[in-house]
């Protein structure tokens, strides 16, 4: 070998810091050439077990970015100023872009070289539960992934251009193909998800169960009961404008308070605690603050929902029960007129505000309908054991049930259902009774058979009474949770649309690091997983600049994934935004529009 060449470069790890390299590099002066016809050349270092290829950062620095990008949700300035406050490593902004993305492509890479060890520990198990469940913001950016239950591993993840079986099937396909069939499917009651989920079972023609999650089935049928009443609430509400006019009514009654409103609250503080059989408020300054409270009070209403959604919550049904009782509250008040003019202007302009929700009839009708079939989705709630959290803000998961208490469940349903067949009119007046009731027998009609069969029988080694997979797709959602929490906090922004659609889908394997039996197969400890992803490029070799190939045939190939069914995804934006796109359409209208109209076209 002769000297061809010294190379002098800088480096960057967390293990050396910043630091220069020569490296010397050699060929062979016998002029032996490689199977792809360069001439062999030799290097005396072995940068490879540490520098990304064809880059002067570090595996490690690039482990140490994704882990705090996808892991601990940092911004790229707090990843930034760590790396050069605790490694004393400068990296701009875009290149830790660049090397987030670049480290869950290695991830996928690590997750498939490895999916014959993750295969077995999950045929150890006895098999696996899929969960199988999609997110997105708006419509974008939809994520489809799947769970395995009994591990809590996200096997797969993909972005669809929409939720339609069309695209689900094949990546049910992909993730079996290496996984093995699951003993078990879990899944929401989505008009695409049921056809996906049933057509790859025809196909493998396997015999395991397909289950609705209980969650999802009870959500279905508290919005098919309610929300046609609830939209019709909210519509009477904004008619009148009752919540803009009570928070003008707080801030007109905070603004007379001016700078004396902390004395004023501990005023109200003690009026609170006061006891009689006579409501009167007090005067002055504390009688208007009396009055400001009571209007926060009703505009407080959300607290009563515990945290929940619609339709396990009917907020503006909260909302007209604060109004009522607030009304009513005025009403006793005002038997004993305040003898200040402030507090009983402030009191009866309150009661006017109330006035149009309380002594509206087709409103009080429209609750006490929707009272009726609240109570008969709470009867199905109570059935399905799906409780609301405590006042200590814990609920008995859904999942940790026994064979016999699910069995219980089974029976409280089918209890409620020859209830419900009896109690149902079959004529008369009680139309609404009829219809709410139809709609929960018709959910049962339908999704009944998958509601149950959650005990799966295992090989004795396994489990001697088999195993129970979880009745909802909780842990998915918390899943979900997790990562639009994350992304929140990374980016400051409440609406994830624009984050979500950009977020690569596998962020959501990412989450896999977090489980240590994950870690141990796929790398041992998350110190040494950037030696792993070095040892896959030592086996194939790949350029920095581009994101590593997977070690799979991608289901990104697959005809229905690049189809562009949704509407307008962000490529399209790209496109159909530009100024040339405008002008070449106002060019062919004005070829073709009548002269009348030149003038406005000309204008636009």
């Amino acid at each position: 070998m002769l000297v061809r060449k010294t190379l002098v470069r800088g480096a960057r790890t967390l293990a050396h810091g910043s630091f220069r390299v020569h490296e010397t590099e050699s060929v062979c002066d016998a002029g032996c050439r490689e199977p792809s016809g360069t001439r062999t050349r030799r290097r005396s270092s072995n940068l490879g077990e540490m520098l990304l290829p064809r880059s002067t950062v570090g595996y490690d620095v690039m482990v140490y970015i994704g882990l705090e990008r996808y892991l601990h949700h940092q911004q790229r300035d707090e990843i930034r100023a760590a790396l050069a406050r605790e490694h004393g490593i400068v990296v701009s902004t875009g290149e830790i872009s660049r090397l987030a993305h670049l480290f869950l492509s290695y991830l996928e890479r690590l997750h498939h070289a490895r999916g014959g060890s993750i295969r077995d520990a999950l045929e150890q198990d006895g098999g696996w539960p899929l969960h199988i469940d999609a997110t997105g913001e708006d419509g974008r950016g939809t994520l489809l992934v799947f769970y395995a239950g009994w591990r809590k591993w996200v096997l797969g993840a993909y972005k669809i251009p929409t939720e339609n079986a069309a695209a689900i099937r094949p990546c049910i396909d992909d993730v079996v193909a290496w996984a093995g069939s699951p003993v078990a499917i879990v899944r929401d009651l989505g008009r695409a998800m049921i056809p996906a989920c049933e057509s790859f079972r025809d196909a493998v023609k396997g015999d395991f169960p397909i289950l609705s999650c209980h969650y999802h089935f009870l959500a279905d049928v508290g919005k098919d009961l309610l929300d046609s009443g609830h939209g019709e609430l909210r519509a009477l509400f904004r008619r009148f404008s009752i919540r803009p006019a009570l928070r003008g009514l707080a801030r007109d009654l905070g603004r007379k308070l001016g700078a004396g409103v902390e004395s004023v609250r501990q005023a109200v503080l003690t009026w609170q605690h006061e006891s009689g059989a006579r409501h009167r408020l007090p005067e002055g300054l504390e009688g208007v603050g009396v009055v400001r409270a009571l209007t926060q009070w009703i505009l407080d209403y959300p607290m009563e929902s515990s945290g929940q959604d619609f339709p396990f919550v009917l907020p503006y049904l909260d909302l007209y029960d604060r109004c009522s009782q607030a009304r009513r509250a005025v009403d006793a008040f005002l038997q004993t007129p305040p003898a200040d003019q402030r507090v009983l202007r402030a009191l009866n302009r309150l009661a006017t505000i109330l006035d149009q929700a309380y002594n509206n009839l087709p409103c009080r009708a429209l609750t006490q309908n929707l009272r009726q079939r609240q109570g008969v989705f709470e009867e199905l709630r109570h059935a399905l054991r799906l409780v609301p959290k405590d006042l200590e803000g814990k609920a008995p998961p859904a999942a940790e049930r026994s064979a016999s208490e699910l069995k219980d469940i089974e029976r409280d349903v089918s209890n409620l259902r020859s209830s419900l067949e009896r109690r149902r009119p079959e004529r008369g007046l009680a139309q609404d009774t009829r219809e709410a009731i139809d709609v929960v027998l018709d959910h049962l009609d339908r999704h009944g058979k998958t509601l149950w069969g959650h005990v799966i029988a295992l090989p004795e080694e396994v489990a001697c009474h088999g195993r129970l997979v979880e009745r909802t797709n909780d842990i998915l959602e918390n899943l979900f949770h997790t990562m639009k929490h994350g992304e929140r906090r990374r980016s400051g922004r409440k609406i994830l649309t624009q984050d979500f659609e950009a977020l690569p889908p596998t962020a959501a394997l990412a989450l896999n690091l977090r489980r240590p039996d994950y870690v141990a197969i796929v790398c041992g400890t998350l110190d040494q997983l950037p030696a792993t992803f070095a040892t896959l490029d030592i086996r194939r070799p790949q350029p920095c600049s581009t994101a590593p190939a997977p070690d799979h045939e991608s289901v990104a190939s697959h005809p229905s994934l690049n189809t562009a069914t949704a509407s307008l995804p962000l490529a399209d934006r790209r496109i159909v935004r530009t100024k040339s796109m405008k002008a070449r359409i106002l060019s062919a209208a004005r070829s073709r529009a009548p002269k009348l109209a030149h003038a406005a076209l000309s204008a636009s």
